[in-house]
């Protein structure tokens, strides 16, 4: 049955974003209508109302989300009324070659879904009857979605769904970036540039790899204390134009056996890259302007082994990953409550933006 809520919209660019009620239709064949618990505010949203990320607006905001499926199209198999679902912001196929290698977030079909359903229609319109486009297929910053239901992972309903929530795109990109992507090794040393909401589970995941030396690198000293609570065994506060290169080798001992970017930024991938030792990995995981670019001197990297790589969503498989990250949160393993940093309510919205933009929250989570 067809509905109305709340939505968090970016109506247009560089503005502020606005709350409105709008009207969901009832999922079509394949599909599912989701009753959202709680949504993060990802800076990939900020990025979104800022043309970092190209979605043009009107947009309804919002893909790391986790709800209660309460009605179901024809045709879904393995999704019924009561399941407890996080959104999966990624449209993946299954049938693509990046799909059969088990590389789903490269899927070629992604466009699909950018900023409509995979059929590449809406099931949301304003007051005045306009259609929404919805963020990645899902705009779940909503107090309804409909969602095909390969954008849907099922979870243990067991999980608070405002933790669940995280899991859907800063958990699984920090912690998958560490073992999917990097696959750190016990004993190593890491770097990670930024102690966001993707940086702290960088750290953390560097940690539960059994690193022995985790170096937190942040313009914030709030967030690098913050940075102690998920691992990080050193600090080095960030100064504009500051060159952390010496001060981070002579700390690691010629420098860390990984670094993380993880702020989106062409000089910070360079400097990542240039930190590492001789046969060190650099991973690349922010976000950076269509027009940044990144500097290396070529010669490194036949002569010193290096590699510079990039992560796309920690290299997820979310449906065997989301559980295995659920599994070592319940394990006491996994740190997903200390992470948000403030609960909003929907109405809360610009002021959770605004928060996000000047740095000051870790991750902060809209609940409704």
């Amino acid at each position: 049955m067809a509905r109305s809520g709340k939505a968090v919209i970016c109506r247009e660019l560089n503005k502020p974003v606005v709350v409105e009620e709008v009207g969901f239709e009832s999922p079509r064949r394949g599909e599912v209508m989701v009753r959202l618990a709680a949504c993060g505010v990802c800076h990939s949203d900020l990025s979104a109302t800022n043309g970092t990320i190209a979605m043009q607006p009107p947009l309804i905001l919002g893909h790391e989300g986790a709800g209660e499926v309460i009605e179901v199209g024809e045709g879904v198999a393995d999704l019924a009324v009561g399941d407890h679902v996080i959104s999966n912001w990624i449209y993946m196929c299954g049938r693509c070659h990046y799909c059969h290698i088990g590389r789903p977030v490269l899927c070629n079909q992604q466009n699909k879904a950018l900023t409509t359903l995979p059929d590449g229609t809406l099931r949301t319109k304003d007051r005045a009857g306009k259609p929404l486009s919805v963020f990645s297929g899902c705009g779940v910053m909503a107090e309804y979605a409909v969602l095909h239901e390969d954008n849907l992972v099922k979870i243990d309903a067991r999980v608070p769904l405002d933790r669940a929530a995280l899991v859907g795109c800063a958990v699984t990109t920090g912690v998958g970036a560490v073992f999917n992507t990097a696959r750190v090794a016990p004993g190593s040393s890491v770097a990670v540039w930024g102690a966001g909401g993707v940086g702290l589970n960088v750290i953390q995941g560097a940690a539960i790899a059994g690193a022995v030396q985790i170096v937190a690198i942040d313009a914030s000293a709030a967030k690098l204390e913050l940075a102690k609570q998920f691992g990080a065994t050193d600090m080095l506060l960030a100064r504009p134009g500051e060159d952390l290169t010496k001060a981070l080798k002579k700390l690691t001992g010629g420098g860390p056996d990984y670094a993380f970017e993880c702020v989106g930024g062409g000089e910070l991938a360079a400097a990542a890259y240039k930190a590492i030792r001789k046969g060190g990995m650099a991973v690349v995981i922010g976000v950076a302007k269509p027009d940044d670019s990144t500097t290396l001197r070529t010669m490194t990297l036949p002569f010193e082994e290096k590699t510079l790589t990039g992560s796309y969503f920690g290299s997820a498989r979310p449906r065997e990953d989301f559980p295995r990250v659920l599994a070592l949160y319940a394990g006491g393993k996994l740190k997903l409550d200390e992470l948000i940093t403030r609960r909003y309510s929907i109405d809360e919205a610009p002021q959770a933006f605004a928060d996000l933009e000047s740095g000051r929250n870790a991750r902060g989570v809209i609940v409704f």
